[in-house]
């Protein structure tokens, strides 16, 4: 059975994971850390733990991803953006955001604003039940550490 301090100690291991908002990868580092010096107590701390920290790799994993799909359109919409001679004295930047540019900025920015909150959301839920006492496992997530 589980007490109440392990249930306590899982919660925060899966809080952890917030701390990506406070210094770049905070979610993965802090929930490394809290895992790694809870491991030992319970058998339960280091499940949650293991899941907690593959879930922001896996996290970390899909951002990476995504934003390197992005970083062709960016650079493309940059560069049709200048317009400049054959010389390079009339160098100009027009930043005028079309109806393209617009929609691949925002479209971008709606898809990463619905992963975070999907994120979070996964965080929430897997605090909550380890308080409970209960095993969580996150969805799409690669085990890194087994």
């Amino acid at each position: 059975m589980k007490t109440n301090t392990e249930n306590t100690n899982a919660f925060l291991i899966h809080i952890c994971g917030f701390a990506g908002y406070l210094y770049p990868f905070g979610s993965i580092i802090t929930p490394l850390i809290a895992w790694q010096t809870l491991k030992n107590k319970s058998e339960f701390l280091d499940e949650q733990g293991k899941e907690a920290v593959n879930f922001n790799i896996s996290f970390a994993l899909y951002k990476l991803i995504l934003s390197s799909f992005y970083v062709p359109f960016a650079l493309g919409t940059f560069f049709k953006n200048i317009n400049n001679n054959s010389s390079f004295e009339w160098f100009e930047f027009n930043f005028d955001l079309d109806s393209n540019s617009l929609f691949g900025f925002l479209g971008f920015g709606s898809v990463m604003g619905i992963i975070m909150i999907i994120r979070a959301v996964l965080i929430i839920m897997a605090a909550l039940k380890a308080k409970e006492g209960e095993n969580y496992k996150y969805p799409l997530t690669i085990k890194f550490i087994k």
